[in-house]
């Protein structure tokens, strides 16, 4: 296989609010709740959180799939495992975009 070709599936796979979803199942479901798993968890899910909302605003648009993908896989396990106001805030201002 082409390398490229195999990159492109390891960034796809690692992107995927799928596979956050499932780590921060994970997580969540051994009780664990500020161990260095969940903060290295919480960090990478508000990366992804922040770049993903700076990318609709700046759009000036969201779908329906990716808001709801933002809030149900990444946005809400990331509140339940105690994730900060400053997530809260870009979310909040994606909820005023017009949805397209």
């Amino acid at each position: 296989m082409d390398a490229e070709f195999i990159i492109a599936i390891v960034a796809a796979t690692l992107a995927s609010s799928g596979l956050w979803s499932l780590v921060l199942y994970k997580v969540q479901r051994r009780d664990v709740k500020h161990d260095s798993l969940t903060k290295l968890i919480l960090g990478l899910a508000y990366r992804e959180i922040t770049q993903l909302c700076r990318e609709y605003i700046q759009r000036g648009h969201v779908t329906t799939d990716e808001y709801e993908d933002l809030v149900k896989y990444l946005f809400k396990p990331y509140k339940d495992l105690g994730g900060d106001g400053t997530a809260e805030k870009l979310v909040s201002e994606v909820q005023k975009l017009p949805i397209k």
